[in-house]
């Protein structure tokens, strides 16, 4: 059976996601991308994963590297968002530059002020129509609360507007998974 795609396009649109940058490092290089395909995927292992389109330059440095980290963005960040999605014509390199950068556990970059971060090592990839999934083990999580997130719906950006709510115990937290 074979679906119109533009019509599973628009309808796709109106399916809310965060925004956020994959990144990672290692003997492939260092790159990320703007993604919206981010899920979990259990949390015995935890376990997330993330859609890269297979045409993408970054494919091949994702699988040599063979980890990755989901920064995911905050209101105001969508400069970010665009920069990552190559719609500013930086070179990869040159990306980077924007933002303040650390790491975790693996070594992926993690962008410092971002709403949170899951830190994985790739367990598996899986090839599907125009995308591999990647399928991350998290080694670490970092979570700033107080932060908002930034909301793709649409084809355009979207706040919450105090939607979220602040743990009683702590306003950021980071963490390694064992």
């Amino acid at each position: 059976m074979d679906i119109d795609r533009a019509a599973f396009r628009n309808t796709m649109a109106h399916f809310g996601a965060a925004v956020s940058i994959v990144t990672t490092e290692g003997p492939g290089g260092r790159c990320g991308f703007t993604c919206t395909s981010v899920c979990s995927v259990s949390d015995e292992p935890a376990t997330i994963l993330a859609c890269l389109n297979r045409r993408s330059q970054t494919n091949p440095i994702f699988r040599r590297n063979g980890i990755f980290c989901v920064n995911v963005l905050g209101t105001g960040q969508e400069d970010m968002s665009a920069i990552f999605a190559g719609q500013t014509g930086e070179k990869m390199a040159e990306r980077f530059l924007h933002g303040t950068w650390d790491a975790l556990i693996t070594g992926a970059p993690v962008l410092r002020n971002a709403v949170g971060a899951l830190d994985c090592a790739i367990a598996e990839t899986k090839e599907c129509g125009t995308h591999t999934i990647l399928f991350g083990k998290v080694a670490a999580v970092r979570l700033n609360s107080e932060r908002e997130p930034l909301m793709y719906f649409n084809r355009t950006y979207h706040h919450l507007g105090g939607a979220c709510m602040t743990y009683r115990d702590g306003h950021s937290q980071t963490a390694s998974v064992s």
